[in-house]
Parts: structure tokens; sequence; C-alpha cells
């Protein structure tokens, strides 16, 4: 439910809360929103995997900047879908309105069981190997340390969420710092290095010799893992009910953060290369603690801190994410309706925030970092290029319908065409990562027509169903929050005529 916690409560003449969506987020809220949501865990560990698959720097590097460009097209027709359908629910409400339940049952049914509880898995793994990693400099960490490390921080976080909107807000403040100073930090001595002529990895002449030559599907490879340090950028269309001003705020926003974001990220990496060579960067499980321990001496303590304060704010930033999503598709009915209920004091989606911890410690004790960031970075993909699709195909469907933002159709056209070859050649490098994906996905498909189609249900079941959901009212002690309808008034009903 996310932001539906900072809503603004009173008391209707029953004695009820009655929620109500507040627009509070203005353009720096909004860039912080897509900044602080972008840079997590990825840019800590995505470097290693991006120039394994690349085989070179200059090769990675390219990626980088590439990927970052990538983001910006996307981002832009997300623009137009946002202030089109101004409805918060990203990819899903979107979706859902141009296509049907179906296909955005499938992409909510995908985040919930995959996109999510994997990223907060993976984030939760970087985590605990940035602190464990200084106790065993000469090995890894053991497998079963890490997780029940990372488990504690998710359960811990979760809880955090359930009892306090306030407290899981200013937790996401406090640790947004040391993200920003770890990669300062990093860029700093980097540029230091290059002044000192420390640069010979970035050298023409040596930054493309190849490892190996790579294939196609090993570049395609290199991009989804770049796409995982990426991921977030479509965060804000999360929230647009909230946004102030959103046909103003929502783009600028865009072309704020994106930029710079490709920014920070290609200069920190051009910092890794400038004191590490790609042998030493492939070799190391916490890549800013390597970094650390080479150059800042004995305030190579900092690093980890630093990388450990980032990812500990990235896992509660994507709890707050996710049980919105959970909470917009209960308000769909495409989730049990308990999802879409609040606690009744303090206004945190409890239920939804559970099944997300849950989702997310079953993930953690079946997979390892690197697959996981090909397997939820597939799916991310191909949810971004449905949801851009569906823009193409409303503009066919409905050309004359009110479009605050209209981009060029090359920027579209061009994000799908390097969409279909991304994900053609992941598919054909990584079959069964892909594959399993896209089978999770379709298992949605009989769950739809099952839970939500099929309306004539036995009443055996609906007992069944309403006996779980008033123990489930009855243990987390939540309600159905009651706001104004027409804030979530679907387009397909709107007066708006074509």
């Amino acid at each position: 439910m996310g932001n539906k916690e900072k809503k603004k409560k009173d008391k209707d003449s029953s004695g009820d809360d009655r929620v109500a969506l507040k627009k509070e987020i203005g353009l720096l809220s909004a860039c912080a929103i897509i900044i602080g949501n972008i840079i997590g865990s990825g840019i800590f560990i995505s470097p290693k995997g991006v120039l394994e698959h690349a085989g070179s720097v200059g090769l990675s590097l390219i990626v980088w900047v590439c990927g970052g460009g990538i983001c910006t097209l996307g981002s832009m027709c997300y623009a137009e879908l946002g202030v089109t359908i101004p409805k918060s629910g990203g990819d899903y409400s979107y979706v859902t309105e141009i296509f049907g339940g179906l296909v955005g049952f499938l992409l909510l049914w995908s985040a919930v069981l995959i996109m999510y509880p994997t990223t907060l898995a993976v984030i939760a793994l970087t985590f605990s190997n940035y602190v464990l990693q200084p106790a065993f400099q000469n090995c890894l960490p053991p497998y079963v340390a890490t997780r029940l490390l990372a488990t504690t921080c998710v359960l811990f976080l979760t809880w955090v969420n359930c009892y306090s909107v306030r407290w899981a807000t200013r937790i996401q403040d406090i640790f947004t710092v040391g993200k920003l100073l770890a990669l300062v930090l990093i860029i700093v001595v980097g540029i230091v290095q290059i002044c000192r002529g420390y640069y010979d990895a970035l050298k023409p002449s040596t930054a493309f010799e190849f490892m190996e030559d790579p294939s196609v599907g090993q570049i395609a490879l290199a991009f989804l893992q770049a796409s995982f340090a990426y991921s977030g950028w479509n965060f804000l269309n999360y929230v647009t009910e909230e946004v102030v001003e959103p046909r103003k705020n929502l783009p600028r926003a865009i072309y704020i953060s994106i930029p710079l974001v490709t920014l920070v990220y290609t200069m920190t990496n051009i910092a890794y290369f400038s004191s590490m060579t790609p042998a030493e960067l492939l070799a190391s499980n916490a890549v800013a603690v390597t970094f650390g321990d080479k150059l800042l001496g004995m305030f190579s303590w900092v690093m980890p801190i630093s990388v450990a304060l980032s990812t500990f704010g990235g896992i509660n930033g994507y709890l707050f994410t996710s049980s919105r999503l959970c909470f917009s598709g209960a308000r769909e009915g495409h989730l049990p309706y308990l999802l879409a209920m609040i606690h009744l004091k303090n206004c945190t989606p409890i239920p939804a925030l559970l099944v997300c911890c849950t989702a997310t410690i079953f993930i953690l004790c079946i997979g390892e970092t690197h697959n996981l960031i090909n397997y939820v970075s597939f799916i991310n993909y191909l949810s971004y290029g449905v949801t851009i699709a569906g823009l193409l195909y409303l503009r066919h469907t409905r050309p004359n319908l009110a479009r605050p933002i209209k981009v060029n159709l090359l920027i579209p056209i061009t994000y799908l065409i390097f969409w279909v070859v991304l994900l053609g050649f992941s598919l054909y490098s990584e079959p069964v990562v892909c594959g399993l994906g896209m089978v999770i996905m379709l298992t949605g498909v009989p769950i739809y027509f099952v839970g939500v189609q099929w309306k004539n249900k036995p009443k055996w079941l609906y007992r069944i169903v309403e006996k779980v959901t008033y123990v489930g009212q009855r243990l987390c002690y939540v309600v159905f929050p009651q706001g104004d309808p027409s804030e979530t008034e679907p387009l397909t009903s709107s007066k708006a005529t074509d």
C-alpha cells in the first residue's frame, strides 16, 4: 500500500476511520522517489555481472551508459501514460485499463510472486554480504549466515512497516544518506586515483581487450544485469495520485533523475576500474568493500557500513512500494480483499506486508544472487515492454483521448525494438532462468479464471474465504479504508470520450 499510509485521516459520523489521498509529492520529493528507489544494492553488485557478460571494461561502461539511455526512453513513455491514466499502481493499472483484467492480473501475479520478492531477496543478500564480509576477508561468508542475517533484516523491517508509518519513512530518509555517502566517496576517491595516473584499465588500448569474445546473448545478459541496478525508474508512476500537478512534475522529475543516476552509475564504475583490475573485480563478492580495502586504509570500514545502510534503506523502500501494489490489486478485486485492508489505528497494510515478507524469505532460501538478478530482470523487462506496447495500442484505439504529454512515436518503437532483441537473446542464452519466469507468470491464467472470472462459486467456498478473511482481520486488526471512489475511477468508465 506504500504511500497509502501518507493519507489524511478524519472521522466520519459513525466513528470509522476515513482515509483520503493527499497530494503532497512535489518536484523535489518526486525526484527523491525515483533516485532513492533506483540507487540501492544494484550498483554495488551488478558491476561484477555486467563485466562478466560484457567481457571487457570498455564494453561494460557502454552497457551502463546505454542502460540509462534505454531507461530514459521508457520513462518518457511512462510519463505519457501517467498523465493519460492518472491512477496509482504503475504498470499494473495501465495494462489493466488498456488490455483488460487478464493481462493486468498476470503482471500483478508476476510482480507479487517474482519481481518484488526477488528484488527484496537480492537486496537483503547484498546487505548481509557487506555486513559479514569484513569478518570473512579471505573467503566468502557462510551460506547459512548470509541467509539468516538477510531473513532477520527482512523480518525486522516488515515489523517496522507494520507498526508505524512514521518509523518506516524516517528509516528511509536516514538511510538514504548512507547510499549517497557510499557513492560520493567512491567517485571522489576514483577521481583522485585517475588524477594520480591510475587509469590503465580505462585506456582505450586496454579497455576493449576482451577476456573472451562476447556473443550477442552475453551482451543481452550484461544489459539485464545493468537493468537490475536501474530498476525503480518507474516507481513514481505507482503514486501518481499523490503527485502535485502530475502533468508538470511527473515528466520533470523523470528528465532530472534518470540522467543524474546514469551519470552517477557510470562515474562509480569508472572509479572501480581506477583501482581494481577486471580480474580483481570479478573475484570480489563485495565490490565496494574490495575498493575500500585497497584505497581507504584504516578508514576502509566506512565502505561496508555505508553500503549496508544503503541496502537496509532499499529493503525498507521496496517493502513500502510492494505493499501498495498489493493494495491496488486487491482494490481491483484481483487479489484477496484481506490485502486491501489496513490496521485500524496505525493505517499500515499488515496483510500485504506479511505476504511480501513471506515470499521474500522463501526466495532467499532457494536462489543465488546473480541468477536471481537475471531472473527478476527478465520479468521486469517483460512487464515494461507490455506496458509500452499498451501505449501504442492506446494511441491506435483511442487517438482522440486527451494526452497532456504525447511523446514521439519513435521513442516507444525504439524501446520495443531494443526490448524484443534483449529478451530474445536473453531467452536464448538463459532458457531455464527466463523460461521458468514465463511459466510462473502463465500459472496466473488458471488462477485468474478461477479466482476472478468465475463468479458463481459454490457457497461453501465463499464461506471459507469469508472465514479466512474474518480470522485475518482479527489477527491483524485491519479494516477496509474508506476513501473517495472518484480518485481511482478507471479510464474505461470516465466521462471522457474519443
